[in-house]
């Protein structure tokens, strides 16, 4: 919040207004409403609410004799099968739910985490120049400065798994940081080159790119005991914010709305089409058709789509 410390927000002063989207396959709900403000009490922030049920430790099923269920319903059976509801005890290392709290909400926020419809569209190189690229520079840097606070050490310094020359590795907000399955981390670059895949090139960023790949892979061994095959690093496009980053998820945790095909883009693949690249001319990258969902309320979506209806009746 900008007019008081996070750590002051009391979620039973939030008032409801509307939900923005349920998601019963990632058990996730957004809504919408308002926090009061500690600097003008009469005028309430809009705030956005992301309950988010938290996954499953392993060792719930060890400490069942212990008495880590509160109590259970039965639902049904039929033969060797049956089904219960059950509750937990209320323990600090086992959280119902992760509350991702954006106060004050703009209406950016808000059309991000609205249920939308998605088109397919077809992102041609002319198409790149003419509106994406317009439109990533224009990108509000408000909107990343919580990406600037976390390299100039302001914020997150104490989760830093590893720093390097390029990338910072750290714990995404996503994951509790207890379910080694559920593991989820964000490799951050530390330069203002590469706002999107789009502007990656074999030289300078090849190499820079397989040493991520080494490290993440050293931090989940070193840290997790977790295989060089136990993770997925990938790169989104679009991307939900235009400072280049990387997504390294454990291979169990599946599901994830990110891991769309379209979306998704695995580093491997990345460094593979870089290594095809010429050492001078146009990357491969560079030159590509790129086909991608985009939401009704995102800010590409109205020109992307008028543009493509324009092809269409050419056609």
């Amino acid at each position: 919040m900008t007019d008081s410390n996070m750590s002051n927000i009391d979620l039973k002063e939030f008032v409801f207004e509307r939900v923005l989207d349920e998601n019963a396959l990632a058990h996730t709900l957004a809504v919408l409403g308002t926090l009061p403000s500690s600097s003008t009490p009469s005028a309430p922030l809009r705030a956005i609410l992301r309950f988010e049920r938290t996954a499953l430790s392993s060792t719930v099923a060890s400490q069942l004799s212990s008495g880590v269920l509160e109590s259970t319903k039965k639902i049904g059976s039929t033969d060797i099968y049956t089904w219960l509801f059950a509750w937990l005890h209320k323990r600090d290392d086992l959280p119902d739910m992760k509350v991702y709290v954006i106060c004050p909400a703009t209406d950016v926020h808000i059309r991000k985490y609205t249920k939308q419809d998605v088109l397919m569209v077809h992102e041609t190189p002319a198409l790149y120049q003419s509106i994406v690229k317009p439109y990533i520079l224009a990108f509000d840097p408000a909107r990343t400065q919580w990406v600037q606070d976390i390299l100039v050490g302001t914020a997150e310094a104490s989760n830093i798994l590893n720093a390097s020359p390029d990338f910072l590795i750290l714990p995404d907000m996503k994951w509790d940081a207890t379910n080694v399955s559920a593991l989820y981390l964000l490799a951050i670059y530390k330069h203002s080159d590469v706002h999107c895949m789009r502007d990656l090139r074999k030289k300078p960023h090849l190499g820079m790119l397989k040493n991520l790949r080494r490290d993440a892979w050293r931090v989940v061994q070193d840290k997790w005991c977790i295989s060089r095959g136990g993770v997925r690093m990938y790169i989104h496009y679009q991307p939900s914010y235009y400072h280049f980053h990387v997504h390294i998820v454990h291979t169990g945790h599946v599901g994830l709305h990110g891991m769309v095909v379209g979306q998704a883009h695995l580093l491997d693949d990345i460094i593979s089409l870089l290594e095809l690249d010429p050492d001078d001319g146009s990357s491969i990258i560079e030159c590509m058709t790129f086909t991608y969902g985009l939401g009704t309320e995102h800010g590409l979506y109205k020109p992307m789509a008028a543009a493509l209806a324009e092809v269409h009746d050419a056609d």
